[in-house]
C-alpha cells in the first residue's frame, strides 16, 4: 500500500498549487484520504479529508475557502487545491489514509514541500 504525494513547490504569496496523492496497492472505497501539514517547527496539523465512497468532505477552519479537496476514481488520485496561498501555509503537506471505522490514519506518503515566498 503507497500513498505517492506531489505537486508541492515555490510560489508567490496569492499563487495557487495543486497537490496530488496517488494511492495504490489496494482498494480506497472504505478509506477516507486526508491532507496534513507541518510548518518548521510546529506541529502537524489537519487540513482536509474526503471519504472515497460517498465525497464527504471536511476541512480546517483556518483554511476554508481557499481549499478544496477532490478525488478521481479513474486515476486513483485525490487532489488538494490550494489558492490564494500565504507565507504561513509554508509546510511539508502529506496525505494519508483510513479506515471509515477508525480515527486514526495509519498510512502516510512521504509529504511534498510547499514554499510560499512574500
Amino acid at each position: 500500500v503507497q500513498l505517492q504525494a506531489s505537486g508541492g513547490g515555490l510560489v508567490q504569496a496569492g499563487g495557487s498549487l495543486r497537490l496530488s496523492c496517488a494511492a495504490s496497492g489496494r482498494t480506497f472505497i472504505s478509506y477516507v484520504m486526508g491532507w496534513f501539514r507541518q510548518a518548521p517547527g510546529k506541529e502537524r496539523e489537519f487540513v482536509a479529508r474526503i471519504q472515497w465512497s460517498d465525497d464527504s468532505i471536511r476541512y480546517a477552519d483556518s483554511m476554508k475557502g481557499r481549499i478544496t479537496i477532490s478525488r478521481d476514481n479513474a486515476k486513483n488520485t485525490v487532489y488538494l487545491q490550494l489558492n490564494s496561498l500565504k507565507p504561513e501555509d509554508t509546510a511539508v503537506y502529506y496525505c494519508a489514509a483510513r479506515r471509515i471505522a477508525t480515527s486514526t490514519y495509519d498510512i502516510w506518503g512521504q509529504g511534498t514541500e510547499v514554499t510560499v515566498s512574500s
